[in-house]
């Protein structure tokens, strides 16, 4: 039997899948408490009805949008593992964080959601928390800092944690900075990227440099 996440990424077009992506997109925008399934119909253009017969209540579709956001993260995360295998750490720390950003802007609703739990609490039981350590994992093992996800040592998780909160914090602040700076959003984008490898990257190429000297002693 098809999932309900499979089904929306075999009919994308669907009704189905409209209703999960702008729950997602309003869940991130407005958080938990502040989106209605009212809003969601509303969105799509259908009647509240049509909401809960392909999704339920609003708790319902609310764990289905964070299980469909954390496929998608995790099939990006192995993407990028591909693409940086067996380069320098600094380099792999150069090229992920291009990769990761972009798609983060491309799902800003991502971030936004994860802002959104830091600060607030929902009264809706959803494994969310338990599959961020999980997620934080992955990305220390694509960069490089550790082997297995079973094996991640907390200050590893704590640098990709660092980089995380940069990255989102970019995202999420976005149409609060862009217009500070004075820049469209492209250019935003490209000058994001270089600011967060200007203290990320170096570190890492150092870490990796003292590394190879320790195995060279």
């Amino acid at each position: 039997m098809v999932s309900p996440i499979e089904s929306v990424r075999k009919s994308p077009d669907s009704v189905k899948a409209k209703l999960l992506h702008s729950a997602g997109k309003l869940f991130g925008d407005f958080g938990y408490h502040g989106t209605t399934t009212r809003m969601i119909a509303k969105e799509v253009g259908v009647d509240i009805s049509t909401l809960y017969y392909h999704w339920g209540e609003k708790g319902d579709i609310y764990k289905s949008v964070i299980a469909y956001l954390d496929e998608g993260s995790k099939e990006k995360l192995i993407d990028v593992a591909k693409k940086i295998e067996g380069l320098p750490l600094g380099q792999r720390i150069d090229i992920a964080i291009d990769e990761l950003i972009d798609y983060l802007f491309e799902h800003p609703e991502i971030p936004n959601l994860l802002i959104s739990r830091y600060f607030t609490k929902i009264r809706h039981d959803v494994e969310y928390d338990g599959r961020f350590p999980e997620f934080i994992s992955g990305v220390a093992v694509t960069m490089g800092l550790a082997d297995d996800k079973e094996n991640v040592s907390n200050q590893a998780k704590m640098k990709m944690l660092f980089i995380m909160h940069a990255m989102q914090n970019f995202v999420t602040g976005s149409n609060f900075f862009i217009p500070i700076l004075g820049v469209d959003l492209e250019t935003y984008i490209k000058e994001a990227k270089e600011a967060i490898k200007f203290f990320l990257v170096p570190p890492f190429a150092n870490m990796e440099k003292g590394n190879s000297e320790k195995n060279v002693i």
